[in-house]
């Protein structure tokens, strides 16, 4: 199975604390987080991995060359200009044939892809997100769904005013379907939830949220970044 890792991002917020360093290679115990999250995928499957990388590169590269070493196989895209999440997609297309799953380089997770999965494919679903109870609803993309957990609206951060109907945020993790990058935006950079996501919803494709209450935890920031650490300590 195949699964793409977004690790372009600048991580602005953590370049004092971390200079030249890609978020994804910020370390978790004696690993940098991308090595977690490659680890994690290949325990379910995922063997082929993709990566897009802007910021510094080389350090994502360097370490990890064509994956061998780690037991999966690794393609990379190098972004001059960053694409934006959804964006990135547009690079590797080509190989993404079947059901695929797209992970944020900054999120720190235990969750277990198959039961997450089983979901998208019970629901017959094109595009599934992992949705959790977010501790910062003023900087998370909340997402609504109906008693079904079908998706039926997004809200995106900065919110104008306080949202009522749900107090559930993209986790940042996705299960999609090929026929899903057809609707991808030819303007870059483009975002999964303020472009990608409300395009499927408004050609009526089937999009569901997945609740977890599993471990799945961004390091966008200092404070989280120690907060993780501190809550997976022992775990390695």
């Amino acid at each position: 199975m195949k699964a793409v890792i977004l690790a372009a991002g600048l991580g602005t917020r953590m370049q004092d604390a971390f200079p030249n360093t890609p978020k994804a290679m910020l370390p978790i115990g004696d690993k940098p987080l991308l090595e977690h999250q490659i680890n994690h995928l290949k325990k379910f499957g995922f063997g082929e991995i993709y990566i897009n990388l802007h910021y510094f590169p080389g350090v994502i590269k360097n370490y990890f060359g064509n994956g061998k070493k780690f037991g999966v196989k690794i393609t990379y895209s190098y972004e001059p200009k960053i694409l934006g999440t959804s964006g990135a997609l547009t690079n590797f297309k080509k190989y993404l044939e079947g059901t695929f799953i797209v992970l944020y380089g900054d999120i720190f997770t235990t969750l277990n892809f198959r039961k997450f999965l089983e979901f998208h494919q019970k629901k017959k679903s094109q595009a599934t997100l992992l949705v959790h109870e977010t501790d910062h609803p003023e900087d998370s993309d909340l997402v609504a769904i109906d008693q079904d957990n079908r998706i039926y609206k997004f809200y995106i951060s900065p919110h104008k005013k306080p949202v009522t109907d749900t107090n559930l945020s993209s986790a940042g993790i996705y299960f999609l379907e090929p026929e899903t990058l057809r609707f991808l935006s030819k303007k870059t950079p483009s975002d999964f939830v303020e472009d990608f996501f409300p395009i499927l919803l408004k050609k009526n494709l089937k999009m569901y949220g997945y609740y977890s209450s599993e471990y799945s935890k961004d390091i966008g920031t200092l404070e989280r970044y120690q907060k993780v650490k501190k809550n997976i300590k022992g775990l390695f």
